[in-house]
């Protein structure tokens, strides 16, 4: 009896261990599909935006990136806090919008550029073609860490011109867009 428990515990305990292990790489396919088809609310949940532009605005003007600092307080450093309030706001240029539409992440996601993607094949249906979809143009894992993963995109045409998705864990199974990496043009 205790040996059929230990068992089924430690069958439990891999399969929980393998779902940890590959959450990031069903968050890469999930940004994917939600691209693809349209869900807004889907992605909304999967993509940290504010993050995103922020590393978008920095790649596309050439601007710093803010720091991660938090701000000043006004208990410790009112004047640092007073300055921090009157800065202006400054919105993402209109560039930055364009990388966070659907057709943008439709496109980066299979690592074609803006606009230059071919057409996206029909939706698989059944079990055999979803397998088959998901062994077709997989990305390539660039860092796996227990918080952080990078997963690389690129065109079959152009291999060496990729485009780089880093997702921060944000739960056990729960896995969210931080950061996208432009190809360099050369």
């Amino acid at each position: 009896m205790w040996r059929t428990v230990f068992r089924l515990g430690l069958v439990m305990l891999c399969v929980a261990a393998l779902a940890f292990v590959a959450a990031p790489w069903f968050a890469f396919r999930a940004l994917k599909s939600y691209a693809r088809d349209g869900d807004v609310q889907g992605l909304a949940e999967l993509v940290d935006y504010k993050s995103v532009r922020a590393s978008l605005r920095s790649q596309i003007t050439g601007a710093p990136a803010r720091t991660a600092e938090p701000a000043p307080d006004i208990l410790h450093d009112p004047i640092g806090a007073i300055k921090r309030a009157l800065e202006p706001l400054r919105p993402a240029p209109p560039e930055v919008d364009t990388y966070v539409s659907l057709p943008a992440f439709q496109a980066m996601t299979r690592g074609y550029d803006m606009g230059k993607a071919p057409p996206e094949p029909p939706k698989p249906q059944g079990f055999k073609s979803v397998m088959e979809d998901f062994q077709k143009d997989p990305p390539r894992l660039d860092y796996w860490g227990p918080n952080r993963v990078r997963f690389a995109a690129s065109a079959p045409e152009t291999p060496t011109r990729e485009t780089v998705f880093t997702f921060h864990r944000r739960g056990w199974f729960q896995w969210q867009l931080v950061q996208i990496t432009l190809p360099q043009s050369k």
